[in-house]
């Protein structure tokens, strides 16, 4: 059966007073500029030259020029009516090497984002890494190596002194699994490593980064709010098969647990230490004192969602075809031994994820039992169509409105049942540089011309305005979605 999207019913849910709304970035996403004011080479510098890595071989060098285009988009901003802006800082535009002193000129475009934020009255909210990694510590070894950790923290304390006084809600790390299991794992992302024992110490230092980055903070900035952000999934068997539910826990250990334990719980989940303990360094390079560093408070949780999976063992695929489902052919990470099943009917976007809301309030609901009852902003929450400007000059991208109403809606479930989500970043603000799709895939409520650099508002941009001023979302559903 096809996902058939009824209209909005006549009702509208208020959102908490004081309820964040906002819209994110990233720094190698958007800033373009690689080369100047003394910014270094980050590993994502290297990894899009790399043939085959990036599709078209697109890179970060020009991406939407946000750079020099900088009062343009916080007039965007202004104009959207958020309540927050959530950016990243590049890593190699302040540490140009990964270490030593601060490039003051890379430290000034963030002082004037900033105050441009709050000369507009929006809130900077502040990723510290956003998977930009100086190349010369990748060379050194990366995050695979411990002192990477050592010169992270170097990184934040120049970082915080410089901004401090203006920015008080502070993001560590974005998603963690994305720079360790996909940048040290699969390969697909920079620096392109295939290996899960350096995977798993990747995973660990990051981690580690985290813990060391939060005392430095609380110290410099009287007033800052300190979390980090996690990608995470709601990860289904697809069936009661013990296979099948065995697989799940692996995929949400991998994904999940391994990120969530150490932070709320100061230990990582036994079976995942099981599972990798043949893998070198592995999880070997844990020393003592690191998980009370990583389980140090923090102040809130940002929560990334994009899509829902559900899996198998791999030894069940050839039944899973028989029976008529779409399998995926292979999954990066082989020592998990699953695959992805697609659910028949349901929607998609053109990251060919699929689209299931309720996912999202079933995922802030475990958070809330299993973990920590913090506050909670959904720091992503987006997704790439195949937008075009039609022949009267406007991107009606409607299927992303319902995307939107759908999770935000989501959200809203998860409030009423108690879960204590206390702010909402579309991502994402512009078209941009998609990381290895390059510049195929638009996430953003704002169409980018890329040759040109111009900015055109989409119809979701308009749309999540009326949302964003009247604190509220139209009930929405989908019909017929399995």
């Amino acid at each position: 059966m096809s996902t058939t999207r009824t209209s909005p019913l006549d009702l509208t849910r208020p959102f908490p007073p004081g309820f964040l709304w906002g819209t994110a970035t990233a720094s190698y996403q958007i800033e373009g500029a690689a080369t100047e004011d003394g910014r270094g080479v980050s590993i994502w510098d290297t990894f899009s030259r790399r043939p085959g890595a990036v599709l078209h071989g697109d890179t970060g060098d020009v991406a939407c020029d946000h750079y020099h285009r900088m009062n343009q988009d916080l007039d965007l901003l202004e104009r959207l009516g958020v309540g927050a802006y959530r950016f990243s800082v590049a890593w190699p535009r302040v540490q140009p090497s990964g270490s030593g002193p601060a490039n003051q000129r890379g430290l000034d475009f963030y002082r004037r984002l900033v105050d441009g934020l709050r000369e507009r009255n929006i809130e900077p909210t502040l990723t510290l890494y956003h998977w930009d990694l100086p190349q010369p510590l990748e060379d050194r070894g990366g995050w695979c190596e411990r002192d990477t950790t050592d010169r992270f923290a170097d990184y934040v304390d120049l970082v915080a002194r410089s901004l401090g006084g203006d920015v008080e809600r502070w993001i560590t790390l974005n998603e963690p699994w994305c720079s360790s299991w996909l940048g040290y794992g699969a390969g697909y992302h920079a620096p392109g490593i295939r290996d899960i024992g350096k995977a798993a110490a990747a995973n660990h230092h990051l981690l580690l980064a985290h813990g060391k980055a939060i005392p430095i903070l609380r110290s410099a900035v009287d007033s800052a709010k300190v979390g980090i952000t996690l990608n995470l999934g709601d990860h289904r068997p697809g069936s009661d098969h013990p296979l099948d539910v065995a697989a799940a826990r692996r995929v949400d250990g991998n994904l999940n647990r391994l990120f969530l334990d150490p932070i709320f719980h100061g230990e990582y989940p036994q079976d995942m230490l099981d599972h990798y303990a043949s893998a070198q360094p592995g999880f070997s390079v844990i020393q003592d004192g690191d998980l009370a560093l990583i389980a140090q408070p923090i102040d809130f949780l940002g929560v990334n969602y994009y899509f829902p999976s559900t899996v198998i063992d791999e030894s069940r695929a050839t039944e899973a075809r028989l029976a008529g489902y779409v399998v995926a052919p292979e999954d990066p990470f082989p020592d998990l031994k699953v695959r992805s099943l697609e659910t028949p009917g349901r929607d998609k976007t053109a990251m060919d994820w699929e689209i299931h809301a309720s996912g999202l309030t079933s995922l802030l609901m475990r958070i809330r039992d299993e973990y920590h009852s913090l506050p909670i902003y959904i720091t992503e929450n987006g997704a790439a169509f195949d937008d075009y400007v039609d022949p009267n000059g406007q991107v009606l991208d409607l299927n992303r409105i319902a995307y939107l109403q759908e999770h935000i809606s989501a959200v809203h479930d998860a409030i009423d049942a108690g879960v204590n989500v206390q702010g909402y970043f579309v991502w994402s603000l512009l078209d941009n540089f998609e990381w290895s799709f390059g510049y195929s895939r638009r996430f953003g409520i704002v169409w980018v011309d890329f040759p040109t650099g111009d900015r055109l508002t989409k119809a979701s941009f308009d749309w999540y305005h009326d949302t964003v001023q009247k604190n509220s979302v139209e009930y929405a559903t989908s019909v017929g979605s399995p």
